[in-house]
C-alpha cells in the first residue's frame, strides 16, 4: 500500500511540473502577442512604403546609397522616402525597418499597427485624414505628365492639349482623379503601381499618366523613351496645397506624431533638396 502511495505520489508531481510548464510556455507566447504578431518591439520604427515608387521609394539589390534591407526577403529599399525614414528612426534612437506594402495596403497596416508609419510619398489629403493622422509636410511637388518622347503630347504645353489621348494614373490616389479636368479625354483604367504605368506607356496602351514631378524626372532618366510635360501656372492641373504636400501617416492620436514633427522640423529645405536630387541620381535604371 505505501509503496503505491508512493508511487501515485510520483504521478501526480509530475503531472503538476507538465501543467505548469505549459502555464509558463502559453503565457510567454501570449506576452510577446504569439508567434503571428505585428506589433513592432520598442526598439524598432516600422515603416511601409511600396518600394516601387522612385524617386520617393525603390527596390533595389543591396545597401548601397543607404538602402534598407526590406523585411522577409533578400531585397533592399532605397530612395528618398527611405532617407528621411532613417533620419527620423535616427532621431527616435530605433533600428529603421521597412515593411514592403501594397498602396492600398498602407492605411489599414497603420490601422492595425502593422507598421509604425506610412513613409510612401502619400498626400496628406482630407479624405485620408478621416482614418489616420499625418505630421507636417516633408515635401511638396507639382504634378506633370508622362509621355512618350517623340510622340503626339510630348510638346504639350496645356491641359487642353490632351483632348483625346488615353491617361491613367495610381489607383486609388488624387493623380487618377484630376485627369477628369481634361475635356475629351479618354480616361484609362486606374493602375496599381507607376512600374505598371511606365510598362503601359512603353508599349502604346496609354498616351501618359499623371504623376509628380520627381516621379517623372525618375522616369526619364530610367527611360530616354520617356518625356515629362510640365505646365506653366494656370495651364495645369488644379490642386490644393494638401493634394502636392507630401507627410507621414500616422495610427490616430499617434504619440510619434509630436516626435516626428521636431525631427521634421530640423531638417533644412536645402537638405531635403539635396536629398532629392541624390535620389533622382541614384535610382536603379530599371526603376
Amino acid at each position: 500500500m505505501k509503496k503505491r502511495m508512493s508511487l501515485l505520489l510520483v504521478i501526480v508531481m509530475s503531472l503538476a511540473m507538465m501543467l505548469t510548464g505549459c502555464s509558463s510556455s502559453s503565457s510567454s507566447s501570449s506576452s510577446n502577442g504569439g508567434s503571428g504578431s505585428d506589433s513592432s518591439s520598442s526598439d524598432e520604427f516600422r515603416v511601409g512604403m511600396e518600394c516601387g515608387y522612385a524617386p520617393f521609394n525603390w527596390t533595389q539589390s543591396d545597401d548601397s546609397n543607404g538602402g534598407v534591407k526590406i523585411q522577409g526577403n533578400d531585397e533592399y529599399a532605397g530612395g528618398y522616402d527611405v532617407q528621411i525614414a532613417q533620419k527620423i528612426a535616427d532621431g527616435l534612437g530605433k533600428k529603421l525597418v521597412i515593411v514592403k506594402t501594397e498602396w492600398d495596403g498602407l492605411v489599414p497596416a497603420v490601422q492595425s499597427g502593422k507598421i509604425d508609419a506610412i513613409i510612401a510619398g502619400m498626400s496628406p489629403t482630407a479624405e485620408r485624414k478621416k482614418t489616420i493622422d499625418f505630421t507636417d509636410v516633408y515635401y511638396t511637388s507639382d504634378l506633370v505628365m508622362v509621355v512618350k518622347k517623340g510622340g503626339k503630347y510630348e510638346n504639350a504645353t496645356k491641359l487642353s492639349d490632351f483632348k483625346g489621348a488615353t491617361i491613367t494614373g495610381q489607383l486609388n490616389t488624387f493623380h487618377y482623379t484630376v485627369i477628369d479636368q481634361i475635356d475629351g479625354v479618354k480616361k484609362d483604367t486606374a493602375m496599381d503601381n507607376f512600374p505598371a504605368m511606365r510598362v503601359a506607356l512603353e508599349s502604346g496602351k496609354i498616351d501618359g499618366y499623371v504623376s509628380e514631378r520627381p516621379e517623372g524626372v525618375s522616369a526619364t532618366s530610367a527611360n530616354d523613351n520617356f518625356a515629362m510635360v510640365e505646365f506653366a501656372k494656370g495651364d495645369g492641373f488644379k490642386t490644393s496645397d494638401e493634394d502636392t504636400a507630401i507627410a507621414v501617416g500616422l495610427a490616430k492620436d499617434s504619440p510619434l506624431k509630436d516626435k516626428i514633427n521636431k525631427i521634421l522640423a530640423g531638417i533644412s529645405e536645402d537638405e531635403r533638396k539635396d536629398l532629392m536630387d541624390q535620389a533622382i541620381k541614384n535610382q536603379p535604371a530599371s526603376k
